[in-house]
């Protein structure tokens, strides 16, 4: 049997805010906080927009688009379609956006879009409020995409799932491509 401790804790209380910078994308703030033992902490907290992956099949192989170069990491990585989710759409209606941005899918070349986190997932709990939303979309097997937006294409076997994740550096790309593996039993 599996035991889950969930201590009850009461939440913080804010004591009184230091600072705030916004921008349209994030909102750096700092807070004076009182803990649930009643010690005064300072504490620097990142509000940004929920971000969408998406793993893009078509014909039994996963497509990504070209590696694009990413400033928080120094360096241009290979990664799953995504984005950020305006707070004027869900996720789910920024997945064919995304797609058409990125790998030049048109909306109606996509078969089915299926939800891998209904909930959204937290990305880093303790310091940002974002929230990442997995999708899978299935593109028409007879679509032409263009070979200029095309990063990698890998099969889906159990070497080709293997080897992407050997080239998969972001922690949010190899989460989504393992949670559609679990979910759909992909060996």
């Amino acid at each position: 049997m599996i035991k889950n401790h969930h201590p009850s804790s009461s939440p913080w209380k804010v004591i009184q805010l230091l600072a705030e910078i916004r921008s349209p994308w994030v909102t750096v703030i700092a807070e004076q906080l009182q803990d649930d033992q009643g010690k005064i902490v300072d504490y620097w907290r990142v509000e940004k927009a929920d971000s969408v992956v998406i793993l893009t099949i078509q014909n039994q192989t996963l497509i990504l688009p070209k590696p694009m170069y990413r400033p928080g990491v120094g360096k241009t990585t290979l990664d799953f379609p995504g984005g950020r989710v305006s707070s004027e759409q869900t996720p789910l209606e920024a997945v064919p956006l995304i797609l058409q941005k990125e790998l030049g899918i048109q909306s109606h070349e996509i078969a089915k879009i299926l939800t891998l986190n209904h909930e959204g997932w937290a990305i880093n709990s303790s310091f940002s409020n974002q929230k990442l939303y997995g999708f899978m979309a299935e593109i028409l097997p007879n679509i032409s995409i263009n070979p200029e937006q095309i990063g990698a294409i890998y099969p889906i076997t159990t070497q080709g799932i293997e080897a992407l994740l050997k080239d998969l550096v972001c922690l949010q790309c190899r989460g989504i491509l393992l949670e559609w593996k679990q979910q759909f039993k992909i060996n």
